[in-house]
C-alpha cells in the first residue's frame, strides 16, 4: 500500500484520513446470498407468513391449525396445572369439540363467568386460578357432558 500522507503530516490542508480503508473497501465484496434466505416483508405482499411464505391475510396455516371438532371422546374435561408456572395453578379445559371463533366465544364466556383472564392454546382452555367447580357448572348448564381430571 502506497501511501503519500503519514499520520504525523499535521501541515496538510485536509484532515487525515487512511489509505488503508481505500484498499481494504475495494477487497471486499457483497457476500454470496444464502440458500437459506427467504422473503420477510415485501410493499408488494405486506406481512408474509413464516410458515407458508404466503401473504398474512391469505395464510394456510390459519386454516389447517385449527383442531378438528370430530376427534376425541365428545367429554370435556377440567383438569389444574402448575407446571412451568412457578406455583401458580391453572385451570385447564380439554377436549372441546369447537373451532375457531366458536371456541373463543366460550372462553370469553368462561373467563367472565370465573371474573379471571385466560388463553386458547392448541384448542385447550386455560383459566387463571382454581375454578374447577364452578366451570363444571357452567359447562353442564350448557349442555355439555364434563368430567373432572386428575387430583
Amino acid at each position: 500500500m502506497n501511501c503519500s500522507r503519514s499520520a504525523s503530516s499535521v501541515s496538510s490542508k485536509k484532515p487525515f484520513k487512511p489509505c488503508f480503508l481505500k484498499h481494504y473497501r475495494d477487497q471486499t465484496a457483497m457476500p454470496a446470498k444464502d440458500n437459506n434466505s427467504r422473503l420477510v416483508y415485501s410493499s408488494e405482499l405486506g406481512r408474509v407468513c413464516p410458515k407458508c411464505r404466503q401473504a398474512r391475510n391469505s395464510c394456510r396455516c390459519k386454516q389447517q391449525t385449527a383442531p378438528d371438532p370430530g376427534n376425541g371422546d365428545g367429554i370435556i374435561r377440567i383438569q389444574r396445572q402448575t407446571k412451568g408456572r412457578k406455583g401458580k395453578g391453572v385451570t385447564l379445559i380439554c377436549g372441546i369439540p369447537l373451532a375457531g371463533d366458536e371456541l373463543k366465544k366460550l372462553a370469553k364466556s368462561l373467563k367472565q363467568k370465573c371474573g379471571t383472564g385466560g388463553t386458547i392454546k392448541n384448542g385447550v382452555i386455560e383459566i387463571q386460578g382454581e375454578h374447577r367447580d364452578l366451570l363444571l357448572t357452567e359447562l353442564q348448564k350448557q349442555g355439555w357432558k364434563v368430567k373432572i381430571a386428575g387430583g
